[in-house]
C-alpha cells in the first residue's frame, strides 16, 4: 500500500512521539541515584545540590507550597527534613500521619515543585525537638538503653524505619522509583556518642548501617558526624563551616548536612542572628575547597507549636534567622544573597563537577582555586581571608578587588558576578503592625489540687515526674502535708522555718495552705534548680503543694532518656525544735497536670463548664489564671502574630489548637554587641533582644482562624495582664538598597556566554497588593549605616533622589543602574562610592 506523504509525515511523527514517551518511561524506570568522589550522581550526571531544611510539622500544610515555592524561587535543589518519630506514632504501633504529620502530602508537594528530597529517618533527630524525636513510650520497653548495642532498642528503631521506608516505597517516592527523595538518613549526629560510649557504639553504628542499606531504596544512605560510617555510607558534616571536612573514603562526596543559618532560641537567652554575608563565605568556601552538596539548617525554622520544643529551654519560636523566617517570609538580604550565590554556583558547575581545584596564592591571605574541565570549562573561586582589610589582587590578565572575609565567584575565570561581601539583594524592614482587634478578656483561677480529689495517686517518697506524667503535661503537683507542734519555738519567736527544696527541673511554684510562697526555674546551661525561702507554717497541719513544670524533654546527650525531671529532693524544713525534718520520704500525693486541662478549658465546650468573670472582676497580674476571648480574622492575607510582653509564662490556644508555650518573663540575658560579618562566627556573636523577652512574638497560622468567632485561651502560671495581649500583622513597611559601583553582577547565563555584564542596579520591589510610595532616604557617594538607619556620610550627590523619585513612585517594583551619570555627576572623583535608598511600600 502506497502513503501520500501527508499520512507518511503523520505516521513518522506518531512513531517520534511513541519513542519520546517511551524513553520517559524507561528513565523513569532506570532512574538512577550513585556518587563517585566528586558529587552525587542523578541519572548519570553529577549534580552540585543546593539544599534547605523546612520541617514539614513547624508549619502548617497551607503554609507548605508556598515555602517550598520560595525555596526553589531562591535556588534550591533539595528539600531535607528529619522525620519525626514521636509525632508519627504517640503509642505503641498507633500511627498518625495527618495534619502537619502528613509526610507523604509535604513530600509529594516538593515533587510537584520539581525539587528532590532528602529524607533524614534517623530516628533520633535531636532538632531541638522534644525527646529528640523519640516516643515518650520508648523510655519505658523494658531493658531499653537508647542509641547503643541495646537489643530492645534496635528492634524499635528498624520497625519504625522500616514502616516510613515501606510507606515511601508504596507511594513510589524514591527517586529510583520516579519520586524525588534522592537520598535518607540513619541515626543522627551519633559520632560523639559513639566516641564516649566505646564498642558497644561501634556495634550499634554497623548494625544501623546494615540495617537502612538492607531497606532496598535504591538511593545513597548518609551519617552526619560519623567519621567512621560503613561503606556504602557517606559521612557528612554539620556546622557553621566545613570547608576543612573530608570523607572517610576517597571515592565519597564532600556534603555538608547542616550549614546553620543561625541558632536557636532559648528561654532566657539573647536572640542568635548570623549575617548573610558569612554564610555565603561559607558556603562559596566550601564549594571552592570540593564541596558538591549543601544544606541550610534551617531554610524555614517554623513554630514549635504545642509542646514540641525540647526540654533545653527551647523557645516556642524556630526561627533561626533562616532565609525564610517563621511567618513564612523572605527573610531580606539574606534569602536574596543566597539565591545570587546559588545563581552564579550553578553557572560554574560544569567546571566543578569535572576537576578537582588548582590553588594559587593570590597574596599573603588571599588565594585562588581554578577548576578546569577536558571540555574547556572554566571557574574561578578568589578568595580574601583577612578579617580587616579589602584587598585588590591580579588573575589571569585582569585585577579584582577583594572585600575583608569575602570570596569573589568567575564562572568563566574571567567575569566576576558575585562576592559573598556585596549585598545585591535589596534588605526590607518588617514590623508587626497592630491589627484592628480588640480583646474583651474573662478570667478564672484554676482551683488548688487537694489530696483528696479522685485522680490524685500516694506513694512513700518523691518519684521522677515524667514516669508519673508520661510528659501528657507540663505539670505534676506533688502535696504532702506538715503537723506542727503548738509548742514549736519557730510560733512564738516569729523566725519561720526554712523550706529548702532540690529539683531536676525546670521550673518550681510552692505553695503553702494554698498561697503561693515562692517560684524557681532553671535554664539552658543548668535545668535544674534549688527552691530555699523561710515560709509562713501554723500550729496543726499545714497543707504543703510543690507544681513542678516541665519545659520540654532533654533531646541530645549520651543516654539522656536517663535524665530526669521533678522533685527529687531532698526535702527539708530546718528550723523546728527537732532541728532539720526530712519530708522526702513521707508520703506524697501526685495529681497529673490541671485542672483546667482536665476540663478542656482550652476548648469552646470545654470552657463552658465554670464560671468566668470579666468587667471589673477580671483577674490580673495573679498567678494561675485562665484567661479566654473571641475575635474576629484581621482582613488581608499578611501572616499574623500575637504579643504576649504583657504575660509571664505559660500556654496559648486558639480554637482549640496550641501554639505553644509563652514566657516572655524570662529575659534575655548575655552580650548584644555590634555585629561585624567578618571573623568566624559562633552563636555568642551577633546577637539581639538583650534585656527584652527571649520571645515576644507568637506565630497565629492564619489557616487556624475563622472569619469570626475565633476562641483565645491564655493559661498564665507566674501572673500577667491580658489587656497588653494584641494581635498584629507582619508587614513589609519599607525596602532598601545598598549597592557599590562597580560591584558584581549579573542577571541571566546569556550574559556571561556574550560575555555582556551589565552594570549594577538598585532593585526594589514591594509585597504583592503594595506599591513603593514614597522615597524615605536615598544618597549616591559615601552613605553610612543599614536598612532603617541610612545617612549620609561625607559624600553625597545631590540629585540622588530623582532617579528614584521618577523611576520608583507608584510601582511595586523598579530599578536604577548604579553610575555617576544618573545622579548628576560623581560627587567624589577617585572615591569608591555606592548608592543607599530606601523606600517605603504602601
Amino acid at each position: 500500500m502506497w502513503w501520500d506523504k501527508n499520512m507518511l509525515s503523520k505516521v513518522v511523527n506518531m512513531f517520534m512521539l511513541w519513542l519520546l514517551f517511551s524513553s520517559w518511561v524507561f528513565s523513569l524506570v532506570s532512574a538512577t541515584v550513585s556518587y563517585d568522589s566528586k558529587a552525587i550522581i542523578i541519572n548519570g550526571r553529577r549534580r552540585i545540590l543546593l539544599s534547605g531544611s523546612i520541617h514539614y510539622p513547624r508549619s502548617t500544610p497551607q503554609m507548605w507550597p508556598d515555602l517550598i515555592a520560595k525555596a526553589k524561587e531562591g535556588g534550591l535543589d533539595v528539600i531535607q527534613t528529619y522525620v519525626f518519630w514521636n509525632g508519627h506514632e504517640p503509642s505503641p504501633g498507633n500511627y498518625y500521619f495527618e495534619d502537619r504529620y502528613d509526610l507523604v502530602r509535604f513530600i509529594k508537594l516538593v515533587q510537584q515543585a520539581g525539587l528532590y528530597v532528602h529524607l533524614r529517618i534517623g530516628p533520633y533527630i535531636c532538632a531541638e525537638w522534644n525527646f529528640g524525636g523519640f516516643p515518650v513510650w520508648l523510655k519505658y520497653v523494658p531493658g531499653i538503653a537508647f542509641r547503643t548495642d541495646n537489643e530492645p532498642f534496635k528492634a524499635a528503631m528498624q520497625k519504625f524505619t522500616e514502616k516510613i521506608v515501606s510507606m515511601m516505597k508504596a507511594e513510589k517516592l524514591f527517586e529510583t522509583q520516579g519520586g524525588p527523595i534522592i537520598m535518607s538518613q540513619i541515626e543522627n549526629e551519633f559520632g560523639p556518642v559513639e566516641w564516649e560510649i566505646g564498642d558497644p557504639g561501634k556495634a550499634y553504628t554497623k548494625w544501623a548501617a546494615q540495617m537502612a542499606v538492607g531497606l532496598d531504596t535504591g538511593v545513597p544512605w548518609i551519617m552526619c558526624k560519623q567519621d567512621d560510617a560503613p561503606d556504602p555510607v557517606i559521612n557528612t558534616c554539620n556546622g557553621f563551616y566545613c570547608e576543612n571536612f573530608t570523607p572517610n573514603a576517597k571515592y565519597k562526596p564532600k556534603m555538608w548536612t547542616e550549614n546553620w543559618t543561625g541558632w536557636y532560641t532559648e528561654f532566657g537567652g539573647a536572640v542568635p542572628t548570623r549575617p548573610a554575608e558569612d554564610i555565603a563565605f561559607s558556603v562559596a568556601r566550601f564549594i571552592q575547597n570540593g564541596g558538591s552538596f549543601v544544606n541550610y539548617y534551617m531554610y524555614h525554622g517554623g513554630t514549635n507549636f504545642g509542646r514540641t520544643a525540647s526540654g533545653l529551654f527551647i523557645a516556642t519560636s524556630y526561627d533561626y534567622d533562616a532565609p525564610i523566617d517563621k511567618y513564612g517570609l523572605p527573610r531580606e538580604p539574606k534569602w536574596g544573597h543566597l539565591r545570587d550565590l546559588h545563581r552564579a554556583i550553578k553557572l560554574s558547575e560544569p567546571a566543578l563537577v569535572s576537576a578537582d581545584p588548582t590553588v594559587t596564592s593570590l597574596g599573603s591571605n588571599q588565594e585562588g582555586h581554578v577548576f578546569k574541565s577536558k571540555s574547556g570549562a572554566c571557574a574561578a573561586f578568589l578568595a580574601n581571608y583577612d578579617t580587616k582589610y579589602s584587598v585588590k589582587v591580579t588573575f589571569g590578565s585582569a585585577h579584582y578587588e577583594l572585600p575583608s572575609w569575602s570570596i569573589t565567584i568567575l564562572p568563566d575565570c574571567k567575569t566576576a558576578v558575585f562576592n559573598t561581601a556585596r549585598l545585591g539583594a535589596q534588605s526590607s524592614e518588617k514590623k508587626m503592625v497592630l491589627a484592628n482587634t480588640a480583646f474583651s478578656w474573662q478570667s478564672y483561677n484554676e482551683e488548688s489540687p487537694s489530696a483528696d480529689d479522685q485522680d490524685v495517686t500516694v506513694h512513700d517518697g518523691l518519684w521522677e515526674q515524667i514516669y508519673i506524667t508520661r510528659d501528657a503535661t507540663d505539670y505534676l503537683c506533688y502535696m504532702t502535708d506538715v503537723q506542727i507542734d503548738p509548742d514549736e519555738g519557730f510560733l512564738r519567736s516569729g523566725q519561720d522555718p526554712l523550706l529548702t527544696i532540690w529539683s531536676a527541673g525546670h521550673a518550681l511554684h510552692v505553695f503553702i495552705n494554698g498561697q503561693l510562697s515562692g517560684t524557681v526555674y532553671g535554664g539552658l546551661e543548668n535545668p535544674k534548680l534549688t527552691f530555699s525561702n523561710n515560709v509562713k507554717l501554723r500550729a496543726g497541719i499545714n497543707k504543703v503543694t510543690l507544681l513542678s513544670v516541665a519545659v520540654g524533654l532533654s533531646n541530645v546527650g549520651t543516654h539522656f532518656e536517663t535524665w530526669n525531671v521533678g522533685v527529687l529532693g531532698p526535702v527539708t524544713l530546718k528550723g523546728l525544735n527537732e532541728g532539720t525534718r526530712d519530708l522526702s520520704k513521707q508520703k506524697w500525693s501526685y495529681k497529673i497536670g490541671l485542672k483546667g486541662e482536665a476540663l478542656k478549658l482550652h476548648t469552646d465546650a470545654g470552657s463552658s463548664s465554670v464560671e468566668w468573670v470579666e468587667g471589673s472582676q477580671l483577674v490580673k497580674k495573679q498567678p494561675m489564671t485562665w484567661y479566654k476571648t473571641t475575635f474576629d480574622a484581621p482582613g488581608g492575607n499578611e501572616p499574623l502574630g500575637l504579643d504576649m510582653s504583657s504575660m509571664g509564662k505559660g500556654q496559648v490556644w486558639i480554637n482549640g489548637q496550641s501554639i505553644g508555650r509563652h514566657w516572655p518573663g524570662y529575659i534575655a540575658h548575655g552580650n548584644c554587641d555590634a555585629c561585624d560579618y567578618s571573623g568566624t562566627y559562633s552563636d555568642q556573636k551577633c546577637r539581639t533582644n538583650c534585656g527584652q523577652p527571649s520571645q515576644r512574638w507568637y506565630h497565629v497560622p492564619r489557616s487556624w482562624l475563622k472569619p469570626s468567632g475565633n476562641f483565645l485561651v491564655v493559661f498564665e502560671e507566674w501572673g500577667g495582664d491580658p489587656n497588653g495581649i494584641a494581635l498584629a500583622k507582619r508587614t513589609t513597611t519599607s525596602v532598601c538598597a545598598d549597592i557599590f559601583e562597580g560591584q558584581p553582577t549579573m542577571k541571566k547565563r546569556g550574559m556571561l556566554i556574550a560575555g555582556r555584564i551589565s552594570s549594577p542596579k538598585a532593585h526594589l520591589w514591594c509585597p504583592p497588593g503594595q506599591k513603593i510610595s514614597k522615597i524615605n532616604f536615598a544618597s549616591y557617594g559615601m552613605p553610612e549605616g543599614s536598612c532603617g538607619n541610612f545617612r549620609e556620610g561625607s559624600c553625597h550627590a545631590n540629585k540622588s533622589y530623582d532617579a528614584f523619585q521618577k523611576n520608583c513612585i507608584g510601582k511595586q517594583s523598579c530599578s536604577v543602574t548604579v553610575a555617576p551619570e544618573v545622579f548628576g555627576g560623581d560627587p567624589c572623583p577617585g572615591s569608591r562610592k555606592k548608592v543607599s535608598v530606601e523606600a517605603a511600600c504602601k
